[in-house]
Order: C-alpha cells, then sequence, then structure tokens
C-alpha cells in the first residue's frame, strides 16, 4: 500500500507541477469554453484525456512502444496550440452537439501519455512487476488534473459572476493568452528538434 500511495502522489504532484506546466496549461486549454455549472461534461473530457494517455503510458512504460522524446516534448505544445485555437475559433461558444472535443482530448492524450512515460520510466528503473505503480499513477494524474479543472472552472466563475467578464470575452483571453504560451514553447521545442 505504501508504494501505491507513492505512486499515486508522485502522479498527482507531477501534473501539478509548476516547473512542467504544459500540462497544465493543456487542461486549462480544454476547460476555457467551460464554467461551473458543466462540471459533468469537464468531467468526462478530462476522463477522455485520461484514457488516452492511460493507454499510451502503459505502452510506453513498457516498451511497446518507443516515440523519440525530443519529437513529444515538442508535440505536447502543438496540443495546447490547437486546442486553445479551436477555442478562438468557435468564438468563445462551448462546443456543439458533435462532440470533438471529446475525441481530440482522447487523441491528444495519447501524445501526453508518452510525455508522462518518461518520467514514471525513471522512476520505476529495473522494476519489473509495473502494474500496481502503473495504476497509481495514473490515479494520481487523474485526481492532478480534476485539481486543475477545480480551480480553473472556479476562476472562470469568480471572473463572469463576480467580475461581471462576458463568458465569451474571458475564454477569447484566457485561450488566447495559453495560445501565446504554448505557440513559443512550441517554436523553442522545435528549435531543439532542428539542432540535433
Amino acid at each position: 500500500m505504501q508504494e501505491f500511495s507513492m505512486y499515486f502522489e508522485e502522479g498527482w504532484q507531477h501534473i501539478a507541477d509548476l516547473g512542467g506546466y504544459d500540462h497544465i496549461l493543456f487542461i486549462m486549454a480544454l476547460c476555457a469554453v467551460y464554467t461551473l455549472k458543466d462540471w459533468k461534461k469537464v468531467l468526462i473530457l478530462v476522463t477522455a484525456f485520461t484514457l488516452g494517455h492511460s493507454v499510451t503510458l502503459a505502452l510506453s512504460v513498457l516498451n511497446i512502444v518507443r516515440v523519440p522524446t525530443d519529437l513529444i516534448e515538442f508535440l505536447i505544445p502543438v496540443t495546447i496550440v490547437l486546442t486553445a485555437l479551436a477555442n478562438v475559433f468557435r468564438g468563445g461558444k462551448e462546443p456543439g452537439r458533435v462532440k470533438w472535443n471529446y475525441f481530440f482530448a482522447l487523441f491528444f492524450g495519447l501524445i501526453h501519455g508518452m510525455g508522462f512515460s518518461n518520467y514514471l520510466r525513471s522512476m520505476l528503473g529495473s522494476q519489473t512487476d509495473i502494474l500496481q505503480p502503473l495504476l497509481a499513477f495514473n490515479l494520481g494524474l487523474e485526481f492532478g488534473q480534476l485539481i486543475i479543472v477545480t480551480i480553473v472552472l472556479l476562476i472562470s466563475q469568480l471572473v463572469i459572476l463576480v467580475g461581471k467578464a462576458p463568458r465569451r470575452d474571458w475564454t477569447l483571453f484566457l485561450s488566447a493568452a495559453i495560445f501565446g504560451v504554448a505557440f513559443v514553447m512550441s517554436i523553442e521545442r522545435f528549435g531543439i528538434i532542428l539542432e540535433k
């Protein structure tokens, strides 16, 4: 049980780590078009992301799938750019009936899972029994994501209700800010790939 707790804690601390803010930005971009009353939709969205990253996290840790780290580190901010850009093109409106956002959360989760795998693989070392650590780390990631989602939705609620900012303006502002940070990150990481 102690090992489970350790990997659970590592999972939520890894995603909530401000030093690795790219995953935080992605969760923020996913939530940007929603408010607190939409918490069920956001929970499904974040769970789709979790399913995606759980698959590739397991496949990567088991060495079934191997993708160069530099490529994954570049693709992660690209997923953020695309998600934020979709929010802006939507004009800040909540996604319509076609749930493409769930599909993209799942698909982009596959990419993020490969990024998480490098960290988990380094923790596991030569350990052969990885099922329990993998499950605990994934549950920790989900817990961390839910903390981030709660904070983002609460801030959005405060800005919209208390600050009287129009929902559309807040969504566009938040998405544009996330886009800007992720775009710069993408360029920097693409430069690293070119240098090699």
